[in-house]
């Protein structure tokens, strides 16, 4: 579904997926009916917007210090991203909402509330998270991630390759996202852990966002134009 993105963890146990879900909360849609009526001139509604507009992020599901901080770079790149490189490559009538984050409230959580979770691993599976209810396109089927993003969208190397690969095939994944700086732990990894499953290596939230939504990125190619040279 739109706005949910499956991740890949390492626990004391093993490996294990992890699914991150985004919602958009009622005051989003209620932002626009009190857009409306302030456009009317109605004071009450013009004080309500003024207290609504504004995009934010809440999140819930026990998340430790570190991956609520990777969370909120996740969030803030996402947005960077979404403005920067997204809107500017998608065609005109592709009915994407083109100030989302101006004024969308986000809620995401990360199911099994009970459980504590820490660490930077799921930042650039968060970033897709968000991006898909953005754009109201769903992430690319049977698709699992891992990686940690930074504030310029690199994606950084992260731990337990091996569990966290497992954890996939476990779950029927077939095509799953990893850091180029984890190249050599894929490599090293038995032939029979590996068969089945088709793997990306990123650098970048970019290469990772062409893979989870390639019906938009191809799109947004076709619009693009490349510049001229002189």
């Amino acid at each position: 579904p739109v706005g949910v993105t499956m991740g890949l963890a390492w626990t004391a146990m093993g490996g294990s997926t992890l699914y991150i879900e985004t919602v958009l909360e009622k005051a989003y849609s209620s932002y626009k009916k009190l857009t409306k009526a302030a456009e009317a001139k109605d004071a009450s509604a013009k004080d309500e917007e003024r207290s609504l507009s504004g995009g934010r992020l809440k999140v819930t599901g026990q998340l430790a210090s570190v991956m609520q901080e990777s969370t909120d770079v996740a969030y803030t790149y996402a947005r960077h991203f979404f403005y920067e490189t997204v809107l500017p490559n998608l065609p005109a009538d592709s009915g994407v909402d083109t100030s989302f984050f101006d004024h969308a409230r986000i809620h995401l959580h990360v199911p099994e509330g009970a459980t504590p979770k820490d660490g930077p691993s799921a930042g650039c599976t968060v970033a897709t998270s968000i991006l898909s209810l953005a754009l109201n396109v769903p992430v690319r089927h049977n698709l699992a991630m891992t990686g940690e993003i930074t504030l310029t969208g690199k994606i950084l190397p992260i731990g337990g390759v091996k569990e966290k690969t497992i954890a996939a095939k476990r779950s029927g994944i077939t095509r799953v996202i990893l850091p180029a700086g984890n190249r050599s732990d894929w490599d090293e990894m038995p032939e029979h852990i590996k068969k089945g499953i088709k793997v990306h290596f990123v650098k970048t939230f970019e290469d990772v966002f062409k893979i989870a939504f390639p019906t938009v990125a191809r799109h947004a190619r076709k619009t693009h134009k490349p510049a001229k040279k002189n």
